[in-house]
């Protein structure tokens, strides 16, 4: 009995210290949110979920958090704060801490992947949706929280589509818990008939009048032939010169190449007092950065879909949508994730013209007609609708969340992409015939990365390279560090070719991760950075991947697995990496390089190579091994554009096939023959 007085009395110590401990709020005047305070708030208190819709500038993100612990919220357990993304989630929390005259990491902390800045007397805490989804294994109750924000959840992530059912599953066994949904002003009526009828709170954005305007590539002598989208392109920006010569254009475009051919376009259109900035996820931070700088005369801003909604552009007066975008969709045919290049939604469009009425009334062309637009589906698909869900399953089974085919999403994911994934578990040795989770599958879903990155950590430990395979396993999970410019792909390219590899493109990034490593050594932080910017490499990813792979190893060690002292050879090293691409595994097509002799080509073709399953592929030309064309290869990964692509590529052995593969393998067994 002494013992639990005890605990009950540090129990209201501790309550009594949190709530001492309760800054008092501040909300400023000029963001809509602070007008709407008093009907979020009456919501919360009355309500256990409550959506608050509303478009990027309304303040939401910021100021919800802070109405909560208004509200007395955050005291007997924190407010917890999810962002789709890492980048959000750290600068969230900063502006927040800011907001509140508090240092980050006291009050205010967040929690990203490697990377945690927050105690045990934070109340509010930022963090990705994929943080605490892994928190869910340690606190199936989440009792560490009083209240959940799920920010930004008309994206539909997967984490996002997850979380959503495991808290309706929730909510009955946590009275106490509050779950706040906020939204972009798209379909928000799905997540309240979700929830049992939740109220929705909508906050107007600060918005003024766009103007629409619809010019489609029609050639002038023939009506139904389509005309070049870079000269529609071009007329769309006299357009707008002729409205204000200085506003600012941002320009939505579907992927990096395309942004290329239209930045080379802008450049020959000589137009006098115009920058023209390229913006795409896979720019260095420095290039990312030049979007958001001051600058005299007209910008031109070349965006993918990533300025929808996850980046805010300054100053934009005019947004040119050409209506196209790439999504990932995973193809139950081929069983590759693919990119292809399709229309976007009209939430999607609606999203895009609504980025020139930021700062005054503004215009958008769409470079394709109102029928067309009409026409379109109005919602994105959820991810969940799109993707190879193996890691889903494996979380599902690791959390004892039952089958996924009786869990509540949203939008109960295609049947055939469940079956699709636990081929891929059985493929990896994760589930057995009867479809329940191995020894080796509770094994890769502890660790953070994707099971095929896993399965090639547990095979390289009996390989005795794990070692090596940890510092490519890594590498694989976030952008690669070598960058190409724009304006100096070849120069960039002659840095690079001193970590090639005759035989493999993965045996480049260890030597890229031991030249930097040694530089490293010998350099100052400052010298390092200037060494990396000459050198064309990310210095930012290189330290992130130096962080992953840290993370990495303090999880295999936790498995019990041990890096190798001694240097693993070639083949140990690529046997553990074949352990998760047995099915990118591919061998070059005899018989089309058989056929009869072809005219003579100004590129060279591309060698055709037949992959599992029968599909056909070709290498990257970008890989140092799509010019040597060896006869067996397996990529880290394929990858639909223009035609399928393998990527990260390297020459294997097939004798090595058989004994990862096991059952998998299909055998025909032939008279003996010379």
């Amino acid at each position: 009995m002494a013992e639990v007085a005890a605990a009950v009395e540090k129990s209201r110590q501790r309550l009594t210290q949190r709530r001492a401990a309760v800054p008092v709020p501040e909300y400023p005047e000029e963001l809509p949110v602070s007008a709407r305070r008093a009907a979020i708030a009456a919501a919360i208190e009355e309500h256990q979920v409550v959506v608050v819709a509303g478009e990027t500038g309304s303040g939401k993100t910021t100021q919800l958090p802070k109405i909560c612990l208004d509200l007395g919220r955050g005291v007997a357990g924190t407010i917890g704060h999810t962002q789709p993304r890492r980048i959000a989630a750290r600068s969230v929390a900063t502006r927040i801490a800011e907001e509140l005259h508090t240092e980050l990491g006291q009050t205010v902390g967040f929690k990203i992947r490697f990377s945690e800045q927050s105690g045990g007397n934070s109340l509010i805490k930022l963090m990705t949706d994929g943080i605490l989804l892994a928190e869910v294994q340690s606190d199936p109750l989440l009792e560490q929280y009083d209240t959940i924000i799920i920010d930004e959840a008309h994206e539909r992530s997967l984490n996002i589509d997850f979380l959503l059912g495991y808290l309706k599953q929730l909510l009955p066994r946590r009275p106490d818990l509050k779950v706040i949904i906020t939204s972009a002003t798209i379909n928000t009526e799905r997540f309240a008939e979700f929830f049992d009828g939740a109220p929705v709170v909508e906050v107007s954005g600060r918005t003024y009048p766009v103007e629409l305007r619809y010019r489609p590539l029609l050639d002038e002598e023939d009506d139904k032939k389509e005309a070049d989208p870079q000269q529609g392109m071009l007329d769309a920006v006299d357009e707008l010169g002729r409205i204000d010569p200085l506003g600012d254009i941002l320009i939505f475009l579907p992927g990096e190449r395309d942004i290329r051919e239209a930045a080379d376009a802008l450049h020959k259109h000589r137009m006098r007092d115009t920058e023209v900035v390229p913006l795409f996820s896979r720019l260095s931070a420095a290039e990312q950065d030049k979007v958001f700088r001051p600058h005299r005369g007209r910008r031109i801003v070349l965006a993918t879909n990533v300025a929808e909604t996850s980046l805010t552009v300054p100053g934009i007066r005019f947004v040119i949508d050409t209506g196209m975008a790439r999504i990932s969709r995973y193809s139950h045919r081929t069983k590759v994730q693919r990119l292809p290049i399709e229309p976007v939604s009209q939430a999607s469009a609606n999203q895009r013209a609504g980025r020139c009425g930021r700062v005054s009334a503004g215009t958008c062309i769409r470079l394709y007609s109102e029928e067309d637009f009409l026409a379109r589906p109005e919602y994105t698909d959820p991810e969940i609708r799109r993707t190879n869900l193996a890691s889903v399953i494996l979380q599902m089974m690791l959390l004892g969340l039952g089958d996924i085919e009786a869990f509540p999403f949203i939008d109960p994911p295609d049947r055939r992409f469940i079956t699709d994934g636990f081929r891929l578990l059985h493929e990896l040795g994760a589930v057995d015939k009867h479809n329940r989770i191995t020894r080796a599958g509770r094994m890769l879903a502890r660790l953070p990365v994707d099971p095929r990155i896993g399965r090639m950590l547990l095979a390289a430990d009996r390989e005795k390279s794990l070692h090596e395979v940890l510092i490519i396993a890594s590498a694989l999970t976030i952008q690669d560090p070598r960058e190409r410019p724009l304006d100096a792909q070849q120069a960039a390219d002659e840095k690079h070719r001193r970590f090639a590899d005759e035989k493999s493109d993965f045996i480049a990034y260890l030597n890229l991760w031991d030249y930097y490593h040694e530089q490293a050594r010998h350099l100052s932080h400052n010298k390092l950075r200037k060494l990396c910017r000459k050198e064309f490499i990310n210095y930012l990813r290189m330290r992130e991947w130096h962080d992953i792979h840290g993370q990495l190893l303090s999880q295999v060690r936790n498995l019990e697995l041990t890096p190798n002292k001694q240097e693993a050879d070639y083949d140990a090293i690529h046997r553990a990496l074949l352990a998760g691409l047995l099915s990118n595994i591919a061998h070059k097509d005899e018989r089309e390089q058989k056929g009869p002799p072809q005219k003579k080509q100004r590129r060279k073709p591309l060698t055709e190579y037949l992959g599992a399953r029968n599909i056909k592929l070709a290498i990257f030309p970008g890989s140092s091994q799509a010019k040597r064309a060896p006869k067996w290869i397996m990529a880290a990964e394929l990858v639909e554009t223009s035609r399928l692509f393998a990527r990260d590529v390297a020459q294997i052995d097939p004798a090595w096939i058989e004994p990862l593969a096991g059952e998998l393998v299909k055998r025909s067994y032939l008279e003996p023959h010379w």
